[in-house]
């Protein structure tokens, strides 16, 4: 196996003297394939990406605007496929320095071993010299999607990823055009049950010279609007329950009925039901499975949740004396949790 035998694909916007250093490295590593995609960088940028040609023997693709590192990604992998001699895989690079090239070299030999597998070069946050913010961002981002999605992986934001032409295929279908698409290609590993294997690699911060275009407010919201449509339909759920479960109650009180925690659960726990399954089967997962398959698992997920609920918020009101309502928040709260991965996992589960 050499080196030869995969490409190396580089997506940059703005780039400065770290690009042609880079190409240039890769090349004396033994890379001789290498697409370097200028993500509308403007002419100014011109003469960089020019020496940057040079100094690695590169393919440039050029976007005449910028369109984002996903659809850099994609115009590389659609390039490769159609237009390359054949290949075992590619390797995706970040244009700023932070991957040294035989981390790259690493990536490629797992990949040979794992052709089906999506690899990543995986940075240690916990080892000294890792600046604080950095530190903390990354693994409160590795807890968190951990949880949502089920996937366990060291470093979701590496961009330093190997993977075979099938799965350059599956993932050119993956949607997402800037930061979020590397993160969705992860997600698209949990749907269509993609081994992820990963590398250890440097961890290498530039300060305040390094080169990259990632914005920490703007494009992690664009990460996480993965789930915003589960949080969205989860709220409004909510609002719609607590709003039916506050109503039932006062008017059960009214006609001073016996259990009414419980039927005032039950009722509005019906009706926030039956709006959030549709959201959640419609919009949320998009799952195609079959009507009564679906709802048969969900009300039975329905079912033990409203009981848990039922019998939990009594708990705090009898034994705490809360406010029903009050109580209901924070039950319900730990419920929605739970209740995200037991619909992603099981009632709405793909394949």
């Amino acid at each position: 196996m050499t080196m030869d035998e995969f490409i190396v694909i580089i997506p940059s916007l703005e780039p400065d003297g770290k690009l042609v250093e880079l190409a240039a490295a890769l090349k004396a590593e033994g890379f001789g394939r290498i697409v370097l995609v200028n993500d509308g960088s403007g002419p100014e940028y011109d003469e960089t990406f020019r020496k940057a040609q040079e100094a690695g023997s590169c393919v440039l693709l050029r976007h005449c605007v910028n369109q984002g590192k996903g659809r850099a990604l994609k115009t590389a992998f659609n390039y490769c496929l159609e237009k390359e001699e054949p290949f075992l895989g590619v390797v995706t690079v970040d244009s700023d320095g932070q991957h040294h090239p035989e981390d790259i070299r690493s990536c490629c030999e797992a990949l040979a071993a794992h052709p089906d597998s999506l690899i990543l070069g995986s940075r240690d946050f916990d080892r000294a010299g890792v600046p604080w913010k950095n530190g903390f961002g990354n693994k409160l981002t590795r807890k968190i999607f951990g949880f949502l999605s089920g996937i366990h992986i060291q470093d979701t934001q590496t961009g330093l990823r190997a993977l075979g032409p099938a799965l350059m295929r599956t993932f050119l279908a993956t949607k997402g055009e800037r930061f979020e698409y590397e993160m969705n290609m992860l997600m698209d590993c949990r749907e269509h049950a993609i081994p992820i294997v990963e590398v250890p690699i440097r961890t290498i911060y530039l300060g305040e010279e390094g080169s990259t275009h990632f914005h920490p407010v703007r494009d992690s919201l664009r990460i996480y609007a993965i789930f915003g449509k589960f949080l969205a339909s989860s709220l409004s759920s909510s609002v719609i329950d607590i709003v039916m479960f506050t109503v039932l109650i006062w008017l059960l009180r009214l006609f001073q009925a016996e259990h009414h925690i419980l039927l005032a659960t039950v009722g509005a726990r019906i009706v926030s039901s039956i709006y959030n399954y549709l959201m959640n089967k419609g919009v949320v997962f998009c799952c195609e499975g079959k009507l009564r398959t679906t709802l048969c698992k969900y009300y039975a997920l329905c079912i033990v949740q409203m009981l848990c609920s039922a019998g939990l918020v009594s708990v705090l009101f009898q034994v705490l004396h809360l406010n029903e309502t009050a109580a209901k928040i924070i039950v319900d709260t730990v419920l929605f949790l739970i209740s995200f991965r037991i619909q992603k996992e099981w009632v709405f589960q793909k394949g």
